[in-house]
């Protein structure tokens, strides 16, 4: 069997589109986003406990992140996944799709309080004075200065834990999702054991590209953009007043010898 038949067999791909398309994409981009956004709420109060003078909440804070960023993923997705249900924790029920999203999210939260804790730190520590001068108290500053200025700072980087989180969703297949609960990889992988053949898994692997690659063209992008940053409006302001002043001298220029010619 040649290189072509093994891996980009046109009736094998032909054949996986459709539940790649309708079924695979959708679960995926779901488990995706569903982890993202309890993992930011989840991440953002971590980071914030880990700022924490209190060590009752910074201890607990720190502790979660060492070990869900240290802990391999498939491990975590194994003893959460798995592990909730066996300890009797079955508030989804008995459908292991919402596990797989709490197990993402709480994979991801941790990555996420470390991303939000660099950029709020990352802010100068007079913004929060200055707040707190004002009469603000702390959780007002933090809430309406602090932390709306380090989400911008981190949006790249936020992005990057996306695309980690949509590659990472490939392997709560091992959960056991239903035939309409499949993502993008338990799909082309239950295909190429069926046909002996690996298109449908470079089928698999190719929609995760469409996925990803515009999302690495968009971290790049605002990574720019953040770091050139906007002209400043009263500079802007300043040369339009510049070439107004220019404007008017020299509009006024001819009419000086009429002035004088009159005097």
């Amino acid at each position: 069997m040649n290189i072509i038949d093994s891996f980009f067999n046109w009736d094998q791909i032909t054949a996986i589109l459709p539940d790649l398309i309708l079924v695979g994409l959708p679960n995926t981009l779901i488990l995706a986003i569903g982890a993202m956004i309890l993992g930011s709420l989840v991440g953002i109060l971590v980071a914030l406990a880990s700022m924490s003078k209190r060590a009752i909440l910074r201890i607990p804070a720190r502790v979660y992140v060492d070990l869900l960023r240290g802990l391999p993923v498939i491990l975590t997705i194994f003893l959460l996944g798995q592990g909730l249900p066996l300890m009797g924790v079955r508030i989804f029920g008995d459908s292991s799709y919402p596990y797989g999203i709490l197990t993402l999210a709480l994979i991801a939260g941790a990555y996420i309080a470390e991303i939000f804790r660099s950029g709020i730190q990352a802010l100068p520590a007079g913004q929060l004075e200055a707040a707190r001068a004002l009469g603000m108290p702390h959780g007002m500053a933090m809430r309406l200065i602090v932390i709306p200025q380090g989400i911008r700072n981190v949006l790249p980087a936020l992005t990057n834990q996306f695309i980690a989180t949509i590659k990472d969703s490939s392997l709560v297949y091992l959960l056991g999702f239903t035939v309409s609960e499949r993502e993008l990889y338990r799909i082309g992988q239950d295909a190429a054991q069926q046909t002996g053949n690996l298109s449908p898994l470079v089928a698999a692997g190719i929609m995760y590209l469409i996925i990803t690659i515009p999302l690495t063209y968009v971290v790049n992008y605002m990574d720019r953009r953040f770091k050139t940053g906007r002209r400043p409006e009263n500079a802007m302001t300043g040369e339009h007043d510049a070439a107004n002043l220019t404007t008017g001298a020299v509009a006024a220029t001819p009419a000086e010898p009429v002035q004088g010619a009159q005097r």
